[in-house]
Parts: structure tokens; sequence; C-alpha cells
């Protein structure tokens, strides 16, 4: 299946033509200065995306890479792939559920939608392209007929408020209104719910390695596990 929607995305109360597509081959090279962008130093750049990494997106599930296109440059990808999910038995770490990025681990039979990685160039934050991706994501969630989206909610402001609050209390300061998080509030208004609090999913000490496990459901399937 070829994903491609054109639509406008506002800058103030500007409109803004983007495309939002699969990547391919042609793509690699400026997905790799899209993570540079969006990871500078002294983020290690051997953790950006590699074309092997690349490669096995594309050909492996290509339905599930996915980039946003404004004036012929990429300025955002999403990528995912299908797995096997129980909701009863969510602990996992990233490297295990994405094979580290390379997604050998996709099952084409699988009944969740899983999100290996989310990027937006720093100059096009403002324009809610993660949301437009997200978007499209749970129009492949529908269309495969799955059983929902899942994915781990890095919890970078979790770093400053450690020392007073718990991982689960920040979690419920934040789903409350009463803390704001960079990654878990944008996921709440992209329609994710919370559903498990993981530890030692990513090496990130921002998070100081934690996420909070977030899904959305095919409302069309909504009572199947």
């Amino acid at each position: 299946m070829t994903y491609r929607s054109d639509v406008y995305v506002f800058d103030g109360g500007k409109p803004i033509p983007a495309i939002i597509r699969n990547y391919t081959e042609s793509d690699f090279a400026a997905m790799i200065r899209l993570q540079a962008a969006c990871f500078p130093p002294p983020f290690p750049a051997e953790l950006w995306w590699n074309e092997q990494q690349l490669e096995k997106h594309v050909t492996l599930f290509p339905d599930g890479a996915i980039c946003v296109e404004i004036a012929g440059e990429i300025v955002g990808s999403m990528t995912t792939l299908r797995v096997q999910f129980d909701p009863e038995h969510p602990q996992h770490s990233w490297a295990e559920m994405t094979d580290n990025g390379y997604i050998r681990s996709h099952d084409p039979k699988g009944n969740t939608l899983y999100v290996v990685d989310i990027c937006i160039s720093p100059k096009y934050r403002k324009l809610s392209l993660g949301k437009q991706m997200m978007q499209a994501m749970y129009q492949i969630v529908v269309e495969q007929k799955l059983n929902r989206l899942v994915g781990g909610g890095r919890m970078p402001g979790y770093h400053q408020y450690a020392e007073r609050l718990s991982a689960a209390q920040y979690v419920q300061s934040v789903v409350n209104g009463e803390l704001t998080d960079p990654v878990l509030t944008f996921l709440l208004r992209c329609g994710r719910m919370p559903l498990a609090l993981i530890e030692n999913y990513l090496d990130d000490e921002a998070s100081l390695n934690y996420a909070l496990l977030m899904e959305w459901k095919n409302p069309f399937m909504a009572r199947r596990k």
C-alpha cells in the first residue's frame, strides 16, 4: 500500500502545503540529514539512522515508513512495524521490540502497529507535523484492521522533578495537567492513552530510562486484544 496525503499545515495563520508520504531508498541521505538536525552533538552520530536500518524499514514494512515533505525538503519522519502485542504483559525495551531499530522483528501478522521513531526538524516543530504523521499511522491501523498503535513515550522533563516525584507520580501530574512534558503532553494531544510505565526502556538520561507506554485503540476493533 502506497501512502500519500497532500495537506496544509499552518505557520501562525499562514497555510503551507505539505506532503505526507512513504519514504524510499532515494530519501535515505535526506533522512540521515534530518536525524542530524534533530539530534545534534553531544548526541552520538552513530545513533542516527544508518542506511542499513533505513533499508530494512522500506523493505520489511514500507507501509510503516513515512515522512513529511515541505518545498521538496524532508522535515519529519515516523517509522513503525507490526508486532504481536499483549496489553496484559506490556513490559519490554525499545531494543527488544524494534530489533535496535532494524525492525527484523516485524511480524506481518502482528496485531499492533508499534512506533519505532518520530522526529521533526527543529525549524518546523510549530507546524503540528507530528500530529499529522500520527494521524497517518492511525489510518494505517484502521486500514490494516489492527487492534491498536502502541509506542513508548519518552519523559524528558522527568529529570527536573525526580528528586521529589516518583516516575508514576510525574506521569500522573502530566495526565492531570499539573505539569507539561514535551513528549507525553504531545502524545496526549494526539489521542494516545497511557497504558503502562516502563523501566529501562531506553538509555535516556533525561527520562531516567523510563518511558510511558501509550496506545491508540482502533475504534472499529476496540474490544479485541
